[in-house]
């Protein structure tokens, strides 16, 4: 059987390829110009259902992601869309955009299997995946994607590094995370938001799993990440809600990262 080989091309609104690189099992491409609004990185892969290390911007780490089709695209932020990433980000005329197929050892080691800094709204074709059925006001620094981009700063609320999922105080919120495949996972973490006295925080929280079960997590306003361990299960993804929000004059908890082990 051949090696999977992967592409990289940087195209504009309407379509068209701007550049891109030879496929192989390891590219970058380094585009030379300024990104315009409605350009966009698309990643092709010969078959569906590998898992790929991506980069899709040199100022970001790159992640482990599941890719589900044979073309993923990632838009390039710009105005509201851009202030949940660093300032250094997508700027200038020079940007080394990377990728590569995982190696076993990487698929198989324990991690935070919901880490993917480059989640966008929609179907992105690509796994982790997060969503919401409320952001507060539609921002984009409220947005569900903002829990599983691996920033964990908390003490403040807002743009990068500060970004968050927001609820718009509704007490039906809820936030699904997608694997598009089957995980084995055993624990869980929190990190809520932590802009104290702006923020409030939830004391109680339900973590329903696609096999079925589910479990009740207990809440503190600790601005650290709060550690869930439980019995190893099989699942294609959760939904976290039943958020219970504790006795006090704020009315805004909020979600900074959710991690999945």
């Amino acid at each position: 059987m051949s090696a999977e080989n992967i592409k990289l091309k940087v195209l504009d609104k309407a379509g068209h390829t701007l550049m891109t690189c030879n496929s192989d099992e390891i590219v970058s491409l380094v585009y030379t110009n300024k990104y315009k609004k409605g350009d966009r990185i698309a990643l092709e892969i010969r078959t569906p259902g590998r898992y790929c290390i991506i980069q899709f911007e040199d100022t970001m780490p790159p992640a482990l992601v599941y890719v589900e089709k044979r073309e993923i695209n990632f838009t390039i932020p710009f105005g509201e869309q851009a202030i949940v990433y660093s300032p250094k980000s997508f700027k200038g005329d020079r940007h080394v955009i990377r990728a590569r197929m995982a190696l076993p050892e990487e698929i198989n080691a324990r991690r935070n299997l919901a880490f993917n800094p480059y989640d966008q709204h929609g179907d992105t074709g690509f796994y982790p995946h997060a969503s919401a059925n409320v952001e507060t006001r539609g921002e984009a620094v409220f947005a569900a994607r903002n829990a599983i981009d691996g920033i964990f700063e908390n003490t403040a609320h807002g743009e990068y590094p500060y970004e968050s999922w927001g609820i718009n105080r509704d007490p039906k919120a809820a936030l699904k995370l997608e694997f598009g495949r089957t995980v084995l996972i055993d624990e869980l973490r929190l990190t809520l938001r932590g802009d104290y006295p702006h923020d409030n925080y939830w004391t109680s929280a339900k973590v329903s799993f696609s096999d079925g079960s589910s479990e009740t997590l207990s809440l503190t306003d600790s601005r650290l990440p709060q550690c869930f361990k439980f019995s190893p299960r099989s699942i294609e993804g959760l939904v976290l809600s039943d958020l219970i929000q504790a006795d006090g004059p704020s009315p805004f908890p909020a979600l900074t990262q959710i991690e999945v082990y």
